[in-house]
């Protein structure tokens, strides 16, 4: 498994309370090392060779001591996934002083009008004094994501970057040309054979950093002080456990202009730790939390999905 020589491998199936990046259910494997608790949870739509970082993550989490933090606390957004106005408006007045909110836009199957009307009701629940970011994943091409970007930047009243409008750093480029908003790459850098590619074609003036999918705080902390633009920390929707790793990354990073993404256990019906990482006056504190007993009961996985987990282990294992 994971760690070999290490604790008991605890595989976690937890409902999600509104579908986001396409699931509803949040699946992984929790395992404790020497260094403390450490979360393998890839996605689905990962194959294993993908998985190889994350496997990495998790093994330093287990063995090694995180970089020494420059901060007690980082500054986090409030995320609005693909819901209507008043769901939107609900989730900022309960994000526990999030002053940022990042909007998801270009869901399949939704509207511009939907995305229009989410970043406006947004906008109306956090006041004139919040920032308001938006992402597409990838979804928008180079004229639609300019055009888009044109009209949510006015429902906006501003905003603060566009994420990921398009799915190619050479689309990027190309967008960032064209519009006066900030352009920030996530996938462009997490699932690129060269994360640096970006910024040398200049395509994104913020870089999107995920622990998990980068192979670790000490690779991610690498690529923050290489690739040469402000970091936006964020996190792949894990548990606390995962989310601390996010945190430290934050926490360890010299300079850090923008709220981190890494407010997304809130998102989950149910988490591991008896004290979940959710923000307080829009920051979480670095901590490195450990399972609680019954709440890691709560939400063991079926045997089935046990099953499919340690072989997908097995698989990723046979390439890291």
């Amino acid at each position: 498994m994971i760690i070999r020589g290490g604790g008991e491998a605890h595989v976690f199936a937890m409902a999600m309370r509104t579908k986001f990046r396409g699931i509803l259910v949040r699946e992984g494997v929790l395992v404790q090392g020497p260094a403390g608790w450490a979360e393998f949870s890839p996605f689905w739509d990962y194959d294993p060779a993908a998985c190889v970082p994350w496997l990495r993550a998790a093994r330093e989490a287990a063995y090694d001591v995180w970089p020494t933090p420059v901060r007690e606390r980082v500054p986090v957004n409030c995320t609005i996934p693909a819901v209507g106005p008043d769901q939107a408006r609900a989730i900022v007045a309960g994000s526990a002083g999030c002053r940022t909110a990042k909007v998801k836009v270009a869901e399949p199957g939704q509207s511009e009008a939907d995305d229009l009307a989410r970043v406006e009701a947004v906008r109306d629940a956090l006041g004139p004094d919040g920032r308001i970011r938006v992402d597409a994943n990838g979804f928008w091409d180079v004229d639609t994501a300019v055009r888009m970007i044109g009209l949510l930047d006015k429902k906006a009243a501003g905003l603060e970057y566009a994420e990921q409008p398009c799915a190619t750093v050479e689309d990027l480029a190309r967008v960032r040309r064209q519009v006066d908003v900030p352009i920030a790459a996530d996938e462009s850098i997490r699932r690129a054979a060269d994360p640096y590619r970006v910024a040398r074609l200049g395509a994104a003036d913020i870089a999107v950093l995920k622990v998990q999918p980068l192979g670790g705080v000490r690779a991610a902390l690498r690529i923050a002080e290489q690739i040469g633009l402000p970091v936006v920390v964020s996190s792949a929707l894990e548990t606390s456990i995962g989310i601390a790793a996010g945190v430290a990354l934050a926490a360890a990073l010299p300079e850090l202009p923008y709220a981190c993404g890494l407010a997304t256990v809130q998102m989950l019906t149910a988490d591991v730790v008896a004290e979940p990482l959710l923000p307080v006056e829009g920051t979480l504190p670095v901590v490195r939390p450990a399972p609680h007993p019954d709440r890691l009961a709560a939400v063991a996985a079926d045997e089935a999905t046990r099953a499919r987990w340690s072989e997908r282990l097995a698989a990723v294992e046979g390439l890291a």
